[in-house]
């Protein structure tokens, strides 16, 4: 039997996947719009269920694992979004719907296993339950399944999921590799942003009108949408990562423990050539890291009060950087980013869709405050 969300979720489904007020919808033509993307939701999660069931018991269950944790559904909700453009959620639409959502699901598990993270949808990550090969084999799996759908859409569509599919890959070997010599850091990690989230995003919104045989000359307005969101979105992470576990539910600065150079971090770098204060700081937060991994890396047993202090160095650390400027310039960075995209739907025609893409860009800005 197919398990499906409870339905005071899914009516609500619209509105927390894009970060909508429920106001939005007021004329019977937007609530008509509202009610389309809340069906197809419906229709694309029980595909979902289905999709990434397996015969084997083992594969069965590590596949359903994420999607099971939850998550918003961002990317299929912007696909059928941009198919009312055209037909609206037609079994192509709600196909490509699918495929895109197992994509990004396939990246989570191989993401997790690169970035040794413990946590995932407030749930442990799969290499933490499982080890890293089944793990990785899971997400293999599922890029599998998504092959499969995709191969059912036509040529247009195979060559549409492997042109984002190498995007994907290529963003995360530059992100591991980091900037060659003369690359300039911060314009090297937006462009990994793009390829790792834009590209995914933007291939979503772009299969809506696609395959909804909306007119062509949409599809352009929202792929450019789609990759500029995607970077704002991961900036206003690289923001969030650095606020107290009260506020995100997760610990502060994960991804600076993790050693990843967000871009508060690049900016401060930047800033520290020339600004005593900020080369302090970023002493201090180097080695508040390289003590953490000196801990995590020793053999021996270490005292809790040892422990203790490195945690505390580290997160005292983590709030100075919080309250720099260059956070502050990390905002306005995302928001010159998410203007962007606003800017890039001056093409289609006004109505609910425009509107509920450009209240999307501006809740995706509003998630640090």
């Amino acid at each position: 039997m197919t398990r499906l969300p409870p339905l005071a979720r899914r009516s609500k489904t619209l509105s927390a996947s894009l970060g909508l007020g429920e106001k939005l919808f007021a004329s019977s033509e937007e609530r008509r719009f509202a009610d389309a993307i809340e069906t197809g939701l419906v229709e694309v999660e029980e595909g979902l269920l289905r999709e990434v069931a397996f015969a084997d018991d083992m594969a069965d269950v590590t596949s359903r694992y994420l999607l099971e944790a939850g998550g918003k559904r961002i990317r299929p909700v912007l696909t059928l979004l941009t198919a009312q453009l055209g037909e609206g959620n037609n079994h192509a639409v709600i196909t490509a719907a699918q495929a895109v959502e197992i994509t990004h699901l396939a990246s989570l598990y191989h993401d997790d296993v690169m970035d040794e993270a413990e946590m995932r949808r407030g749930v442990p990550s799969a290499q933490n339950v499982w080890g890293n090969s089944v793990a990785i084999l899971t997400g293999d799996l599922l890029f599998a399944r998504a092959s499969k759908l995709v191969a059912s859409l036509g040529e247009g569509a195979i060559k549409l999921q492997a042109d984002t599919f190498e995007r994907l890959c290529l963003g995360q070997l530059h992100e591991t590799i980091g900037p060659r010599p003369g690359d300039d850091p911060i314009e090297h990690y937006l462009q990994v942003l793009a390829d790792k989230t834009g590209s995914l995003i933007a291939a979503a919104a772009q299969m809506g009108v696609i395959f909804s045989n909306a007119p062509e000359e949409f599809a352009a307005p929202v792929v450019a949408f789609g990759e500029k969101i995607g970077v704002a979105f991961q900036l206003i992470d690289d923001v969030i990562d650095l606020a107290e576990p009260e506020e995100t539910g997760k610990a502060q600065g994960t991804d600076l423990r993790s050693g990843v150079a967000t871009l508060p971090l690049l900016f401060l770098r930047r800033a520290a050539v020339s600004d005593p204060e900020a080369a302090a700081l970023l002493a201090r937060i180097e080695r508040t890291v390289d003590a953490a991994e000196g801990q995590a890396a020793h053999a021996a047993p270490v005292s809790a009060d040892a422990l203790a202090e490195v945690d505390a160095d580290f997160t005292a650390a983590v709030t100075a950087l919080r309250s720099h400027a260059v956070t502050t310039e990390t905002l306005d960075e995302a928001r010159r980013w998410a203007a962007e995209a606003v800017a890039a739907l001056a093409p289609l025609p006004e109505g609910p869709v425009k509107l509920a893409l450009t209240k999307f860009a501006e809740a995706v800005v509003e998630r640090s405050t």
